[in-house]
């Protein structure tokens, strides 16, 4: 996904239905996953949030009213990458197709320049990485996960933009042979962010488990393609890119169940969230934790919003807690 520019916000505007408690008095919206202690479930999606840019534009109020109980870092690769040519966004009646092509600034950049400002954010940091081989991943997670201003580390196995990913991300074995090879060398929690172009996201997200991964993400974009209506070439810079927004909600929904009910480990469900009835579903499906991806492109504190209209919604519903919200057993194999 791509890092937003920022607009005027209901930071800048004070917009005051946007600066919500984390929670009710009488209820407890805390949540774990993969080993942090988090005050409320709602995260962003790698890429979808610039901090550093929002720092610079909105400094202590961000700080104050941060939307995020952790924050996940755009994805870092071992050397700078200027990502895709554009144009790289397209927008569908109901999402967008991105083609950013992770642009970073490589291990170096990112220890140097990005880390001690991601420092100061007031809650935890999951830094995302993606390599092409396990030395590239490992060399990541090291000299990554050494850091002390880092709570866990993301693998990005399924970005659809970079095809060294998918060989990865869609092969159960190639997932439990990197888990385990990485958890050998980094002591933090490793989160793993899984691909839905695949047939069985629970055999991945199975093998990730098995491999030593605290916690799954999902689902990332979608593959998709738009035509220049004009010139009937592909409209995007890279000719594809990945369908995010309300559009794949359906699909990320029947993911994140059919996943949840695969593992034990604690499942980040994400693809669509929009509002706080969208949010409990994925949690009512098996997701621990929720992550805001497309919304906050046109509003950086969509979250805040969503996580405000999450505890109306548990309140409504009658729960005193948010682990008190039932999730499936199993799943059925009939449609």
């Amino acid at each position: 996904m791509a890092d937003i520019g920022y607009r005027a916000s209901s930071i800048e505007r004070g917009r005051p239905d946007s600066r919500s408690p984390v929670g009710s008095a009488q209820l407890d919206i805390s949540v774990e996953v993969g080993g942090l202690r988090l005050a409320h479930p709602v995260l962003n999606g790698s890429g979808t949030f610039d901090a550093i840019a929002a720092l610079r534009a909105f400094g202590e109020r961000l700080l104050e009213e941060f939307p995020f109980a952790a924050f996940v870092s755009k994805t870092i690769t071992p050397e700078p990458r200027a990502g895709n040519p554009p144009p790289r966004i397209f927008e569908t009646p109901a999402g967008m197709i991105n083609s950013i092509g992770l642009p970073n600034n490589g291990l170096g950049g990112f220890l140097a320049t990005d880390l001690p400002r991601l420092a100061d954010l007031p809650v935890p940091l999951v830094v995302s990485v993606m390599g092409t081989s396990h030395e590239e991943f490992a060399r990541l997670v090291e000299g990554i996960g050494e850091r002390d201003e880092v709570a866990a580390l993301e693998l990005n196995v399924s970005c659809p933009n970079v095809e060294s990913g998918l060989i990865v991300g869609e092969q159960p074995e190639e997932i439990l042979s990197l888990v385990r090879a990485l958890r050998l060398v980094c002591e933090k929690p490793l989160f793993v962010k899984l691909t839905p172009n695949v047939a069985d996201p629970g055999a991945l997200a199975l093998a990730a488990e098995q491999g030593g991964a605290a916690a799954v993400s999902l689902v990332n974009t979608l593959r998709a393609t738009a035509i220049d209506p004009t010139t009937l070439r592909p409209w995007l810079g890279a000719g594809r890119g990945g369908l995010s927004g309300p559009a794949l909600r359906p699909i990320a929904l029947e993911q994140v169940r059919d996943v949840a009910a695969s593992v034990s480990i604690p499942v980040i469900g994400m693809g669509g969230i929009e509002s706080g009835a969208d949010a409990l579903a994925f949690l009512t499906a098996g997701a621990t934790a929720v992550a805001v991806g497309t919304a906050s492109f046109r509003d950086p504190l969509a979250a805040s919003r969503i996580r405000a209209e999450l505890v109306a919604e548990l309140e409504a519903a009658g729960y005193d807690a948010l682990a008190a919200v039932k999730r499936p057993a199993g799943i059925s194999t009939s449609t």
